[in-house]
């Protein structure tokens, strides 16, 4: 067992995440998880690996999704914010994601003009439409918004510590966890509770095949792949340097490629899901690594 220190939504990809106490989780992950995406005109997706002051737009949307926010957290300020009624039922256009083509509902003009000046670059706002039926690969079949690939991510603290004693090792300074834009954040168990402790250990969440937290039940895709999103200074919006991919080449790597930090899960099973929930790991596996 270990427990729920911190659930991350990102309601808009690439952006900056909302810290939430409780939620729902739905098929396609965290409620309003990955629901809008920022486009270019031709409708390919942005992305702090080509934009990284996406890291600085602060979405926040309301409880039932019909309301949006972008608000600024550059430094200086000077861009304010936007507020959003949300659409469903504009007239839909082709997304690109990844090379692979989807439909997005457009936010208007007003949304795309903040973020076109905030961007420095032509840009609109998309919604994931009523009928988005995306599926996802990995060992669990599953869905999501416009998340890279499955609904939920999820990494311990004690991984994060171990790359934290390797980066000293080499004489880099620590890194914060949304350098990695985790939606589930475990811990070991609080002083005093009884159980398998399993959160202690590094990477163990490499393991998992099954796992249920609070109400919900979730089902192992992938080892989470890093790629130069992890450069980006999250408060800065801009690349800090080579870590922590340097560092992670040394005793990361991937036998299929890169380098891997952190699990991807599907939902096999919806539910409400809290900070301080128990996390109970129902069947466990041989590492991909």
């Amino acid at each position: 067992m270990a427990t729920v220190v911190d659930l991350i939504t990102y309601p808009v990809k690439g952006c900056a995440g909302t810290a939430v106490d409780s939620t729902h989780l739905t098929p396609a992950g965290l409620a309003h998880d990955r629901s809008f995406m920022v486009v270019g005109v031709d409708g390919v997706y942005r992305t702090q690996r080509r934009d990284p002051r996406l890291a600085l737009v602060r979405p926040t949307v309301s409880a039932d999704g019909s309301r949006l926010t972008l608000a600024s957290a550059a430094p200086g300020g000077g861009h304010g914010a936007v507020h959003l009624d949300v659409t469903t039922s504009a007239p839909e256009r082709d997304v690109d994601l990844f090379g692979a083509a989807y439909r997005g509902i457009d936010q208007g003009d007003e949304a795309a003009a903040w973020l076109t000046d905030f961007l420095g670059a032509p840009s609109r706002l998309v919604r994931v439409p009523p009928g988005h039926d995306r599926k996802t690969d990995g060992l669990t079949p599953g869905t999501s918004g416009y998340a890279d690939s499955s609904a939920l991510h999820l990494l311990s603290r004690a991984s994060l510590a171990l790359l934290h004693t390797r980066l000293a090792e080499c004489g880099a300074p620590p890194l914060g966890m949304d350098r990695f834009r985790p939606n589930v954040v475990v811990d070991s168990l609080p002083e005093g509770c009884r159980g398998e402790d399993w959160a202690a250990e590094p990477h163990a969440e490499d393991r998992i095949r099954r796992a249920t937290i609070g109400a919900a039940e979730l089902g192992y895709t992938k080892l989470a792949v890093r790629c130069a999103v992890t450069l980006v200074d999250q408060e800065a919006g801009a690349r800090g340097g080579q870590e922590p991919l340097r560092t992670l080449a040394g005793y990361r790597r991937f036998s299929a490629g890169g380098v891997v930090f952190g699990t991807k899960f599907a939902v096999v099973r919806p539910g409400k899901l809290s900070v301080g929930d128990e996390v109970t790991v129902e069947e466990w596996g041989e590492a991909e690594t």
